[in-house]
């Protein structure tokens, strides 16, 4: 996992132009739009699209990481990994804050969406590092704080897909919300599941 090349933030392309981007030395600084985000149907009977993802190509047998600050304090807010083939087909993974603390997890969809987290508290206003992992017809993403990586979801993709990959930010029920990314990486896919 440490073949990995930096991105320049000039590099990608926006799925959904957030409300202000500037650079700040090395940093990226997103200021997400109000009632932003990424879901499709399941249990809310709504779909949102414009979560904001900066994104560049990611080939079988690849990887991406985004690294940002989790300084988040506000129902829903999130940051981290998107992977993206079109609007029914993606995933997210990072930090969100819900239900009173920090929560890493993995939204995965395929036409409609599905949700798993875990909490996270000891992440409050790190740095956290997503990685997700493309091999085949599998994504595998991880996440760690200063520690080792921990797995985070094991996914099924169509590999038949032209899938993108990078940084995202969504900010669902406010505005406001400002994530510093500190890096986004690509390199070789991880050569196994399990280290």
């Amino acid at each position: 996992m440490d073949d990995m090349h930096v991105v320049a933030w000039s590099d990608g392309a926006w799925s959904t132009a957030p409300e202000a981007v500037a650079v700040d030395g090395e940093h990226l600084l997103v200021t997400s739009r109000a009632e932003s985000d990424l879901w499709r149907v399941t249990s809310y009977g709504f779909v949102h699209d414009d979560g904001h993802g900066l994104l560049v190509g990611l080939p079988d047998r690849s990887a991406v990481e985004v690294s940002f600050i989790a300084d988040f304090d506000q129902p829903f807010d999130q940051a981290g990994v998107l992977l993206r083939a079109d609007e029914r087909h993606w995933i997210k993974s990072g930090v969100e804050y819900a239900d009173g603390a920090p929560q890493v997890g993995a939204v995965v969809t395929n036409e409609v969406s599905d949700w798993s987290t875990a909490p996270v508290p000891q992440w409050h206003g790190r740095e956290i590092t997503v990685r997700a992992s493309r091999c085949g017809d599998a994504v595998t993403i991880r996440a760690r704080a200063d520690g080792a990586w921990q797995l985070v979801r094991l996914a099924p993709i169509d590999p038949a897909l032209a899938w993108k990959a990078g940084v995202f930010a969504c900010a669902p029920t406010r505005s406001g919300l400002v994530v510093r990314f500190t890096r986004f990486a690509v390199g070789p896919a991880d050569r196994s599941l399990h280290d």
